[in-house]
């Protein structure tokens, strides 16, 4: 058994297709499958389910996945601690973030980490909260910006932000020329908001509740500018970051009396390889405000 082969059968295991896998690993695709079908003949059994569209693990591919991840990752810390007594940081990082973040300019945090560690390859995926947290939880992210609200005992988190929710709504609407509005004057309007899993929907799906708001999502999106966009045109009022009062949209934003608070995180596993915890110690730096440091 070959480190490339476990490496190709995590890779098809993520991906669920021998094609994605391949793309993902730079490789051709006969050289993975060949390389797959000669794991499973040495283990004397089939890893996946094989159909046209798309490939699923076996029991026997399950309990290897869990093997495989924790072997690879060990052979990473190993390097990383060997390029950490050299003075140097090497491999990937995967970074997942929500959109529209504004804890921390992360751009520029990853460009400052880029630029004193160039051999550190980064990676950056966009997903709801719920989802980054369990790929940080599958190892597959070695941190992730996420709202906060969900349970992560058994992840490190740490807040960067916390900011009210306030309403947006078309400019048509009376409470467009409100100063301020009551969560529970919004008995009765549609709504447009993130799919669940996403943005501040868990936060907002909290406090109607708490105020006793029973509230109808005539449309759901994962995108913050259409949402903004939705909204400015009538298909229903939101609750969103104030943050997002600075974009430029038709929609109008009315301060809340009662107004909930959205917190943003980072959030990684209990023990971090040594290029993650650099890039960790950055983004804290950076969401106190300080200049970011080498």
């Amino acid at each position: 058994m070959e480190l490339r082969q476990l490496e190709y059968f995590v890779a098809v295991a993520e991906e669920c297709h021998f094609t994605r896998a391949a793309r993902r690993m730079h490789v051709a695709q006969s050289g993975l499958s060949a390389s797959i079908r000669a794991l499973e003949v040495e283990l004397g059994a089939p890893l996946f389910v094989r159909s046209t569209r798309q490939v699923e693990l076996t029991q026997a591919g399950r309990a290897l996945l869990v093997e495989a991840r924790r072997v690879l990752g060990t052979i990473d810390a190993a390097r990383d601690a060997v390029a950490a007594v050299q003075g140097l940081l090497r491999g990937t990082l995967a970074v997942g973030s929500i959109q529209c973040l504004h804890a921390v300019h992360l751009p520029a945090v990853l460009a400052r980490f880029h630029e004193l560690h160039p051999g550190v390859d980064l990676r950056l995926r966009q997903a709801g909260s719920g989802e980054l947290v369990d790929l940080v939880r599958a190892g597959r992210l070695d941190l992730a910006f996420v709202t906060s609200g969900r349970a992560v005992d058994d992840l490190k988190s740490s807040t960067l932000s916390s900011e009210p929710l306030v309403l947006a709504c078309a400019p048509e609407l009376p409470f467009a020329e409100r100063e301020s509005v009551r969560l529970a004057e919004l008995a009765g309007q549609p709504f447009v908001d993130f799919n669940p899993d996403w943005g501040t929907r868990d936060d907002v799906d909290r406090a109607l509740a708490t105020a006793g708001v029973d509230r109808k999502v005539a449309v759901e999106v994962n995108d913050v500018h259409s949402l903004l966009d939705f909204v400015g045109f009538g298909l229903g009022v939101a609750l969103v970051p104030a943050s997002f009062a600075a974009k430029q949209t038709r929609a109008k934003f009315v301060e809340l009396v009662d107004a909930p608070t959205a917190e943003t995180a980072v959030v990684t596993a209990p023990t971090v390889s040594a290029a993650a915890s650099v890039l960790l110690d950055m983004v804290l730096e950076a969401g106190r405000g300080l200049p970011v440091a080498g």
